[in-house]
C-alpha cells in the first residue's frame, strides 16, 4: 500500500478517497435502506477529505459508526472509521501522545460494549462491535508499521548520506595528501640544504632551488587539476590518473631529495589499473617518507607480480622510526594502510633490517 501510494499524485490519492467513500455509501445504504441515508453520508462521507483532516474524520466517522452499530442499523459500520484511521497514524508527527489516546479510546469502547451496556438490542451488536474494533486496530497497527518503516527508510538514507559525506572527506583528503606531500616534503628538503650551502656552495643552493621550482609548479599542476575535479559537476579531460609507469619518475624525483633509489619492477602487465594507482600512491608516500625523515639515505624499492598479487617493498637504511599509526600525527602511513585494505590484501610498515621497512601485498584476483 505505502510502495502504490508513492507512485501516485496527492489528486489521484484524494480521487481514491472519493471512490472508496462512493463504496462506502452505496454499501451502507443497500443495508440501512433510503430512510437512514442522513446517517449514512455522515458515516462515509467524510471519507473523501480524510487527507485533509484524517483525525477529525476519524473521530467523526468512529462516533457515527458506534452509533449505527450499537443501534443494529449498520453491522459493518467500523470499516469507515477504521478506513480512516490509517492516515492518523501514518501522518501523525506526535506519535507517543496520539497512540496513546486512540489506543485508550478503541480498549474503552470496547470495554463499554461487552461490560457496560445491557440492552437487547446492543448485546446482539457486540459481536459486530468487537469485529469492527479489531479491523479499526489492525488498520491502525498497520498504518504505525508504515510510518515507522518510513521514518527508518528516511533515517537510513540520512545516514547514508552522511557515510558518504565521511567518504568523500576521506578520499579528498587522501588525495590531498597524496597530491601535495610528496612535493613538499622534497621542498622543504631542498629548501633546508639551500639555506645551508648558499654562502660557502652557490652552485648546490642554485640546483637545490631548481628542485624546488619544480616541484613547486608539479604540486600546483596536481592541486588544480585536483580541484578542478572538486569545483566542476562533471570531471574535466585531466589524462590517465597516475600508475605503475610512473615508479621510475618516484624514484628520480627522491634521488633529487637526496635519497639514492635501486628500483627493483617486475612484469606488471596484467595489474588493473586501480590496483596499480595504490601501488603508486604507495611507493610515493613511502619515498617521502624516505626523504622527509631518513635523507640523504640509500632506498631498494621492490615491485613484482606474484601471481593475482602485487607484492610491494620499500626499505631504506636509515634511522628505523616513523609516525606510526596511534603513535604520532602523520597522516601518511594510516592512508597507506586503507588503500591496501580497500583490496583485502596486507600492510606492515616498522623498523626493518638496517633502517625502515613498509611492505604491501595487494590482491588483485590474476592467477599465476
Amino acid at each position: 500500500m505505502d510502495l502504490f501510494a508513492k507512485r501516485l499524485g496527492r489528486a489521484q490519492l484524494v480521487g481514491l478517497d472519493c471512490l472508496a467513500a462512493w463504496a462506502f455509501v452505496l454499501v451502507y445504504l443497500s443495508e440501512a435502506g433510503l430512510t437512514r441515508a442522513g446517517w449514512v453520508l455522515a458515516l462515509a462521507a467524510p471519507l473523501a477529505v480524510r487527507r485533509r483532516w484524517p483525525r477529525t474524520v476519524f473521530a467523526a466517522t468512529f462516533a457515527v459508526a458506534c452509533v449505527l452499530t450499537w443501534g443494529g442499523v449498520v453491522t459493518g459500520a467500523f470499516g469507515a472509521p477504521a478506513y480512516a484511521i490509517y492516515l492518523v497514524a501514518v501522518a501523525s508527527k506526535r506519535r507517543v501522545r496520539v497512540d496513546y489516546v486512540v489506543m485508550g479510546v478503541l480498549i474503552a469502547v470496547l470495554f463499554v460494549s461487552m461490560f457496560g451496556v445491557s440492552a437487547p438490542v446492543v448485546r446482539q451488536a457486540d459481536g459486530a462491535v468487537m469485529m469492527g474494533l479489531a479491523a479499526v486496530m489492525c488498520s491502525y497497527v498497520i498504518g504505525l508499521v508504515v510510518r515507522e518503516r518510513r521514518a527508518f527508510a528516511a533515517r537510513d538514507a540520512e545516514r547514508l548520506a552522511q557515510q558518504a559525506v565521511a567518504e568523500e572527506r576521506l578520499r579528498i583528503a587522501r588525495e590531498l595528501h597524496d597530491v601535495v606531500a610528496h612535493s613538499v616534503g622534497l621542498i622543504a628538503v631542498k629548501a633546508s640544504v639551500a639555506n645551508h650551502v648558499i654562502a660557502s656552495r652557490p652552485q648546490e643552493a642554485r640546483d637545490a632551488l631548481s628542485v624546488i621550482e619544480d616541484a613547486s609548479r608539479d604540486a600546483m599542476t596536481e592541486m588544480r587539476q585536483l580541484l578542478g575535479v572538486l569545483r566542476s559537476a562533471e570531471a574535466p579531460d585531466l589524462g590517465p590518473a597516475p600508475g605503475l609507469d610512473g615508479l621510475a619518475e618516484l624514484a628520480e624525483r627522491a634521488r633529487l631529495g637526496g635519497v639514492e633509489v635501486r628500483l627493483r619492477v617486475g612484469d606488471l602487465g596484467r595489474v588493473p589499473p586501480g590496483v596499480g594507482l595504490s601501488v603508486y600512491r604507495i611507493v610515493q608516500e613511502a619515498l617521502t617518507n624516505v626523504v622527509k625523515h631518513a635523507a640523504p639515505a640509500a632506498s631498494q624499492v621492490t615491485v613484482e607480480d606474484d601471481g593475482g598479487c602485487v607484492r610491494v617493498e620499500v626499505l631504506d637504511d636509515g634511522p628505523g622510526r616513523r609516525s606510526l599509526p596511534g603513535t604520532g600525527t602523520g597522516h601518511g602511513l594510516i592512508g597507506m594502510r586503507e588503500r591496501v585494505m580497500m583490496y583485502g590484501g596486507t600492510f606492515e610498515a616498522g623498523p626493518g633490517p638496517r633502517g625502515f621497512r613498509v611492505a604491501a601485498v595487494l590482491p588483485y584476483g590474476g592467477s599465476p
